[in-house]
């Protein structure tokens, strides 16, 4: 795309909304747009209104954590699940659902249980007071297997109602019945977003090498502590309402840094809007490959990005 950093950014929110009024329009059943304003379909656009800005957080959310993760690991093939975060986020959630805890009380569970798996991946890696890279992803790779399989532990042992359709629910799902829950995940991505934009320069450095980082004056342990930080907290908000969502923070950052370079103070916003209109699209299409099921959005994500991670993978091998 021979434009403007700008122009790809307007070019991007343009396909964004195209993705969310196609959202709106499909489904399990096909109504005009202007047929859901009417009164007796009015349940029915609330509930893909409120499933597409969920879907946008969500995309927002994951993928801003893909970008900063991959920054500071100087790793293309970071995101959330790497590091053991996401697991985190669903053991807390599973254990809080075992304990009654439910509503805008999830998510902080969830985050705790995000924010503890990162202190432990923290600490395992940790060596002489630095983080070294390879550790780091080592530790976070043994931390995801455990905690996914304590998961699993859990939901197998307690037979608890409410972890019924948890394995469903940890496949991926846009469903929200609560606003005060949206409203409170969607702070969290907002606030969490903005602080890692302003790391821009930090995280363009950091992405370049420790050492030049260094240089620049810029404190990488710390950096890197609360980059960790507001990734747990994203990922723990998201994944106690919508499940692990895998791809996301993967492959859009990848593509998006493909399209408008790397520096993050564009790569930022426009892994916002691309993994906002790629969510929204994938659920669209969990909605009305099959209708009336559902399938679950991880399921799609994971069937959509994979091949699409392998094309980009290809093409960037040729252009080294």
């Amino acid at each position: 795309m021979n434009l403007s950093p700008g122009r790809k950014i307007l070019f991007l929110g343009i396909v964004l909304i195209i993705v969310i009024l196609i959202g709106i329009g499909q489904g399990s059943v096909y109504i005009p747009i202007f047929k859901l304003f009417s009164q007796e379909n009015h349940q029915i656009l609330y509930v893909r209104v409120t499933r597409i800005m969920l879907g946008i957080l969500a995309g927002t959310g994951l993928g801003v954590c893909g970008v900063t993760l991959q920054a500071i690991l100087r790793n293309p093939l970071a995101d959330p699940y790497l590091l053991g975060t996401s697991s985190g986020a669903g053991l807390g959630a599973v254990v809080g659902i075992i304990l009654g805890i439910s509503g805008a009380y999830l998510p902080l569970v969830a985050f705790i249980g995000a924010l503890l798996s990162t202190i432990l991946v923290y600490n395992l890696a940790r060596q002489d007071g630095k983080i070294p890279i390879q550790s780091l992803i080592l530790s976070g790779v043994i931390v995801a297997i455990a905690f996914s399989g304590l998961i699993i532990f859990l939901v197998s042992v307690f037979s608890n109602e409410a972890l019924h359709g948890v394995m469903w629910w940890l496949l991926g799902n846009l469903q929200i019945y609560r606003l005060r829950v949206l409203l409170v995940v969607g702070i969290v991505v907002i606030l969490g977003t903005i602080c890692i934009f302003i790391l821009s320069q930090d995280l363009n450095a950091m992405s370049i090498g420790e050492e030049n980082a260094l240089h620049l004056g810029i404190e990488v342990e710390s950096v890197k502590r609360v980059s960790l930080f507001i990734t747990s907290l994203i990922t723990g908000a998201l994944v106690s309402v919508t499940g692990m969502i895998g791809f996301v923070g993967l492959i859009i950052p990848h593509m998006m840094r493909l399209i408008v370079g790397p520096n993050h103070k564009i790569l930022i916003p426009a892994t916002c809007l691309g993994a906002s209109a790629f969510l929204v699209l994938c659920d669209t299409l969990s909605r009305s490959i099959f209708p009336p099921i559902d399938i679950p959005i991880g399921v799609i994500t994971s069937l959509v990005g994979a091949p699409i991670f392998i094309i980009l993978l290809k093409r960037s091998q040729e252009i080294k």
